[in-house]
């Protein structure tokens, strides 16, 4: 995920004359000539931005179908790795949960269909307003951020209610199906969470009303960069929510930041990249910890990433958990705030956790 301010580049036709003012990142590599990149897409990296590199311990990996194999000490098992994976790293790869690798080959089939719409068909949706239920666009506004991301992108809001566009056809069908399957996957895995924290399993599922609870659907389309050592597809950050799942279509870019250093993420075939977010790290006091992330961008290949975030009930106020404080040796780390209010602030450009955490004593 990123930050919800996004909008439609500006480009300077000075620059390249043969891109339209108003555009989009698939267009502009589509355009004659393309062998650098418009200055307002250089991004310079931030002294806690190092290049990545390959870790050197394995990123964990968890078994999903080993969480419902009736085998109580094999569950107790995987809930303690869960545990340990959302406290150390705050990420894990996900396999065998489930949800068919045809599905998952179609929906990102179905994003690249859409990225691949005439113009005038995506502008439909083009908006900077984050509460619209469907949303096209790409960069970022510039009151925000000082240059743009290398990346387009559509969202559209999953539940409570289901929204899509209904190009191509076929598209929502499978997005649907899709977000189901997905949602369905985060719920064993906060009910997992749920255990690994001391709680029943469904004490996440009541105390973040997730009958309610909030989930975006976000696909990313990363086209080939001519110089992607001064571009940026997403810049680091962490996500609003509880969970989020990613998933890739074979081309890699996602690096994760762990014990200060950033790594390169490899994911194994049809599996899901899980990381921890805001929200979780708000309701565990700070046990687990919402992970950095970011998305780089290479000169040969079109990535594409989706991204399922998965969140409390917008009226939902998330703190953490009383049976998680202890005024004298565990004090609330955050302050409560409800999670709507939490994503207008991302609104402002405001990194949330910033604004809720308190400081140490």
């Amino acid at each position: 995920m990123a930050p919800p301010t996004e909008v439609l580049v500006q480009t300077s036709p000075e620059t390249h004359p043969h891109v339209p003012k108003r555009t989009t990142v698939k267009a502009l590599v589509e355009s004659d000539g393309l062998t650098s990149i418009p200055s307002n897409y250089s991004y310079a990296t931030h002294p806690n931005e190092s290049d990545a590199s390959d870790p050197n311990d394995t990123i964990p990996t968890i078994d999903f179908s080993l969480l419902n194999s009736g085998d109580p000490h094999q569950r107790s098992k995987v809930i303690q790795d869960i545990d340990k994976a959302c406290q150390e790293w705050g990420f894990f790869m996900l396999v065998n949960h489930g949800v068919p690798e045809t599905l998952m080959k179609a929906v990102l089939a179905g994003c690249n269909e859409f990225f691949n719409l005439p113009m005038e068909e995506k502008m439909e949706f083009a908006t900077k307003d984050i509460w619209k239920p469907i949303r096209f666009g790409t960069g970022v506004d510039i009151k925000v951020e000082k240059f743009f991301f290398w990346r387009d992108f559509v969202k559209v809001i999953a539940h409570p209610e289901f929204h899509c566009p209904s190009k191509p056809q076929g598209f929502s069908e499978v997005v649907q199906e899709y977000c189901k399957r997905s949602r369905k996957v985060t719920m064993e895995l906060l009910k997992a969470i749920s255990e690994s924290l001391g709680f029943e399993e469904n004490y996440i599922d009541k105390a973040m009303n997730l009958k309610s609870g909030w989930q975006i659907f976000a696909a990313n389309l990363y086209p080939p960069c001519p110089q992607p050592e001064l571009a940026m597809g997403i810049p680091a950050h962490t996500d609003h929510g509880l969970l989020t799942l990613l998933i890739e279509n074979g081309i890699g870019g996602l690096q994760i930041q762990h014990n200060g250093k950033w790594f390169h993420v490899n994911p194994l075939p049809n599996s899901f990249l899980v990381n921890t977010a805001d929200h979780l790290e708000i309701l565990s006091n700070g046990r687990y910890k919402s992970i950095m992330h970011r998305a780089v961008v290479n000169s040969k290949s079109t990535r594409i990433s989706i991204a399922t975030a998965n969140g409390p009930s917008l009226d939902t106020t998330v703190c953490p958990a009383l049976e998680l404080v202890d005024n004298e040796s565990r004090p609330a780390a955050y302050i409560p705030m409800k999670y709507k209010d939490y994503m207008n602030l991302q609104l402002e450009g405001k990194p949330g956790l910033e604004h809720v955490r308190l400081p140490v004593a």
